[in-house]
């Protein structure tokens, strides 16, 4: 990565920036961010799902040249919302790509799940600063991204608070001196939950994190761990270490938020407040530290730090991300690809707490040949829809009764 390539957002070259998925919980802490110190920021572009109210006030608020809404049903809204403005208005999937493509130094990534790759790939591909919340881009799509972005001389900069923890103590000349990385995870809040509750867990249980605030689908991959899975393959694609030397540790507190082992019995970690504009503040500066609003640890409060090895056998989704991880090719995917639908069937009610992981585990073990390189984007979409459509079919077969 050329760190000179890239200077410091300031008032004298003010870093032009544009948000996907922008009305999302990662991409209204960014907007705040930005609001503390507009003149070191020109917002490009805004990307929305469908979240017209909330799209409009921040395209205004911070002086947008673009807000695109996803849904193209919601193009008139967003029109009248935006009248008497100079703002441009779009909506529908290529305009999303459209708005990805535009000349912004900097792009956060943040759609939510396997919608956000298209976009983050165009982006990627034009040498851009990514900002990377969306996991499954990278879960889905590892060798894309990554071939993107040495190609194009860009930089991929984690937000997830594990990767950037990493990121931030990694050193990169001693490299050849890391004996592993250790991701760090809360339990999320069934993590004394027996698992008969666990069965009965409704929807309300499984989205009350005890510690960080999140949207519906990543609250739910917390409380089934499945999020620490996925987290494990993006590590392993992040910063290039195999499977075995990258471990889980359960620390319910969530001070520390990742650390790194070296091989001379050194262990660097990150510490910080549980408020994701930490992570997002650190990559909007980089390569520089710029102000944040986040509260500082007061160390003379702080309860004691623990930690335990995570229990793979009441949260199977830690095992079956660690066996799509060895397979390789295209069991990633597979297994993003049925979680969303298993995850999407739970907020809907159509099935139980534990069916997540059951429906995952079926798909995969349903899928062919897994083990075959990846090798387009299309290729991607096509295993991603057809494991969507097995997952369904599993999602019948567990679907509770009223």
């Amino acid at each position: 990565m050329d760190l000179k390539r890239w200077s410091a957002p300031s008032h004298d070259c003010p870093r032009r920036v544009t948000i996907l998925g922008s009305t999302g919980s990662v991409g209204q802490s960014t907007v705040d961010l930005i609001q503390r110190d507009p003149e070191s920021y020109q917002v490009e572009a805004l990307v929305a799902g469908k979240s017209v109210d909330a799209l409009a006030l921040q395209a205004r608020k911070l002086n947008a040249k673009l807000a695109v809404v996803a849904q193209p049903e919601c193009y008139g809204a967003l029109k009248d919302a935006l009248a008497g403005t100079s703002i441009e208005v779009a909506a529908g999937p290529e305009a999303v790509i459209a708005a990805a493509a535009r000349p912004a130094e900097w792009v956060m990534a943040a759609v939510v799940g396997f919608a956000g790759l298209a976009s983050t790939l165009v982006a990627a591909r034009r040498g851009a600063m990514i900002a990377l919340a969306n996991k499954e881009a990278l879960v889905c799509a590892g060798a894309l991204l990554t071939d993107a972005i040495k190609e194009s001389g860009g930089a991929l900069l984690p937000v997830d608070s594990e990767h950037n923890a990493i990121f931030q103590v990694l050193e990169p000349g001693n490299r050849h001196a890391i004996d592993r990385l250790i991701l760090t995870a809360s339990g999320g809040p069934f993590r004394n939950t027996s698992m008969a509750d666990m069965e009965a867990a409704t929807r309300e249980q499984a989205l009350a994190h005890p510690n960080w605030d999140m949207g519906a689908k990543i609250s739910i991959d917390s409380a089934t761990m499945m999020n620490k899975g996925l987290e494990l393959i993006e590590a392993h694609l992040l910063f290039g270490l195999p499977e075995k030397q990258i471990e889980i540790v359960v620390h319910p507190q969530s001070v520390i938020h990742s650390m790194v082992a070296y091989r001379d019995g050194s262990v660097l970690a990150q510490l910080g407040s549980t408020d994701m504009r930490v992570p997002i503040c650190h990559a909007l500066g980089w390569p520089s530290r710029i102000d944040g609003p986040a509260a500082q640890l007061d160390f003379g409060s702080l309860s004691a730090l623990t930690f335990e090895p995570p229990d793979s056998g009441r949260f199977p989704s830690l095992r079956l991300a660690r066996e799509a991880l060895v397979v390789g090719g295209f069991a990633p995917i597979v297994l993003n690809a049925a979680n969303e639908a298993a995850v999407a069937a739970f907020l809907a009610r159509r099935i139980g707490f534990l069916g997540i992981a059951r429906i995952v585990e079926e798909v995969l073990g349903a899928s062919g040949s897994l083990r075959a390189p990846v090798g387009s984007l299309q290729e991607v979409h096509a295993a991603d829809r057809e494991a969507r459509e097995r997952a369904e079919r599993a999602i019948e077969s567990h679907v509770l009764s009223n």
